[in-house]
């Protein structure tokens, strides 16, 4: 009797074991946590295995999560919160990056933690907040932005792997890029063609301007009995010297610790 309550007994502690040991694959936290209901179910579908996907090449958690209210919290501490105690964050630097959208105040937010404080820095998150815009956060286009943010996350971590992540100087091209150099290009060309047009006309000396209006006077025909000059007044314009700012030249990720007192990366803003 003895024997068997042993063997009962060791069974349950291995069954417990294994319990313990697989429960982190079946309770991994869902990389794309809707609670307002910003997508429907077939955009939703597809943006869990983009999310799926991208976060399994990189071994990098890359979380999409949108409440309706955060209440008297920050968007940076909710966004860190919500990372730091549903268990997001792989490796043992709990390496990833969640996107929070509060639709009470119209915020976002996107808290990074581990390697992705080094992929993302404050110029790329600010980058990544005026691609979501454009893309049709601020329209209503809510799965057109979040899908715009995954594939730039990859490109993120790409460029990170290189040694060299998207940094003030370093940021990426955009179509917008490629139209504002267009029309510099553009407006290039036209003072080229000025400057060049101005030197072929100055070669024309069959007619010239006279320096003087006495010079296009017939000699002879104008008698001045009387000349004075009085200064009236002077207009004197001041234009301001811009003064360089240092403190916008550096790059990199600033930190901060949350509540949980792991250091997170960020930034955010509205839309």
């Amino acid at each position: 009797m003895n024997r068997k309550i042993h063997k009962l007994l060791c069974a349950m502690t291995v069954l417990t074991l294994l319990l313990i040991f697989a429960m982190p694959a079946f309770a991994a936290p869902p990389l794309l946590v809707d609670e307002a209901n910003l997508l429907s179910a077939s955009e939703a579908s597809e943006l869990k295995e983009k999310l799926g996907v991208l976060s399994d090449k990189w071994q990098n958690d890359i979380v999409i999560v949108t409440v309706k209210s955060i209440g008297n919290k920050t968007p940076m501490a909710f966004a860190d919160d919500y990372f730091d105690y549903n268990g997001y964050g792989r490796g043992g630097n709990n390496d990833g990056l969640l996107l929070l959208l509060n639709m009470s105040e119209r915020d976002w937010w996107i808290s990074t933690c581990g390697h992705s404080i080094y992929a993302f820095t404050d110029a790329g998150i600010a980058f990544l907040g005026e691609e979501m815009i454009s893309n049709g956060l601020s329209d209503g286009d809510y799965a057109g932005a979040f899908n715009s943010f995954a594939d730039w996350c990859g490109k993120f971590f790409e460029k990170a792997e290189s040694g060299k992540p998207f940094d003030k100087g370093s940021m990426p091209k955009t179509s917008a890029n490629v139209i504002a150099l267009f029309i510099m290009a553009f407006l290039g060309g036209c003072i080229v063609a000025w400057i060049y047009t101005r030197s072929l006309k100055k070669q024309l000396k069959t007619v010239q301007k006279k320096q003087q209006a006495a010079d296009y006077l017939r000699p002879g025909s104008l008698n001045v009995t009387y000349a004075n000059e009085q200064f009236l007044f002077s207009n004197v314009t001041r234009v301001a010297t811009p003064t360089s700012d240092n403190s916008s030249s550096s790059g990199g990720s600033s930190t901060h610790t949350s509540s949980s007192g792991s250091t997170h990366g960020g930034g955010g803003g509205r839309f």
